[in-house]
């Protein structure tokens, strides 16, 4: 695509040629090679080892969504990182948590801003949050080929709909599908665990803080029990990635609010180890 241009100093004609406003699309069309489903990995015996990434945790309060993961990887039985970072902003108004194939994930992810960056340009409007969650789903269909060879990719995808005004979950199986989840949600080998600790604490009236202490006490209780989810870090000042989403747009809270918020919840695992639990009726 670049050959007949290449020293002109122009364009080549695919980009000036009027089409979808799907970036996607455009490369299906011109460079299929470089969409990350697309490539041929060679013959293997077996699964693949690679990094792996969880947990994302999720929760709603009513003016917005707060999106949260620890911040381990994994290889088979070993660490491959303590400071993965698994958590990305989508565009203004969304964000995403990857589980699975961190290498993958991070790349897929990235395809996504771009996705949604190249609409915006195009079309002259940011897609609605529907469509954001739909998109997403295409892209994780187009990598099943990679994810029957065990490089599979599970995101968790929430945003603040501004048509709504309220902050809404999207979670995805391995083929695409795309369900929403109400209130809370959790992907990733510590999902249980987490969603566990999110259902006995959460209530419609939570403010922001309270969900930021939520979805820290949710990362906890996961990596309490799974060995694949990192908790705080105090010693190495590793900390959960925790981002908000609400009218306002995306905020990711700095490392000192995530660190004095860990804190917090450390000290009162001090006094009760197995978490705060809710009231009996």
């Amino acid at each position: 695509m670049e050959a007949n241009t290449r020293g002109t100093g122009r364009l080549p004609a695919a980009f000036l040629t009027p089409g979808s406003s799907s970036f996607m699309d455009f490369l299906s069309d011109h460079q299929p090679e470089l969409l990350p489903g697309k490539r041929t990995l060679p013959p293997v015996q077996g699964v693949i080892e690679a990094p792996h990434g969880t947990t994302i945790v999720a929760v709603t309060f009513p003016g917005g969504v707060v999106l949260a993961g620890d911040r381990r990887a994994t290889m088979g039985n070993v660490i491959a990182q303590r400071d993965i970072e698994k958590v990305f902003p989508a565009d203004e108004y969304s964000a995403v948590g990857i589980a699975g194939t961190a290498g993958l994930a991070v790349e897929m992810v990235k395809l996504f801003q771009l996705e949604l960056e190249h609409f915006e340009k195009v079309e002259g409007a940011q897609l609605s949050l529907e469509g954001k969650a739909n998109r997403l789903s295409t892209m994780i269909r187009s990598n099943l080929g990679m994810a029957m060879q065990g490089l599979a990719v599970v995101p968790l995808f929430a945003g603040y709909d501004l048509d709504r005004e309220k902050g809404r979950i999207f979670s995805y199986d391995v083929t695409g599908g795309r369900s929403e989840e109400h209130n809370f949600a959790a992907t990733g080998s510590g999902s249980v665990f987490a969603r566990g600790a999110m259902k006995k604490l959460f209530r419609d009236d939570l403010t922001e803080g309270e969900a930021t202490t939520l979805v820290v006490q949710a990362l906890y209780d996961a990596a309490d029990d799974d060995s694949a989810t990192g908790g705080p870090d105090v010693a190495r000042r590793i900390y959960p990635i925790i981002t908000v989403i609400t009218d306002d747009g995306f905020r990711r809270l700095t490392e000192q609010e995530a660190s004095e918020l860990s804190r917090a919840v450390l000290q009162r695992r001090l006094e009760e180890p197995d978490g705060p639990r809710a009231p009996l009726l």
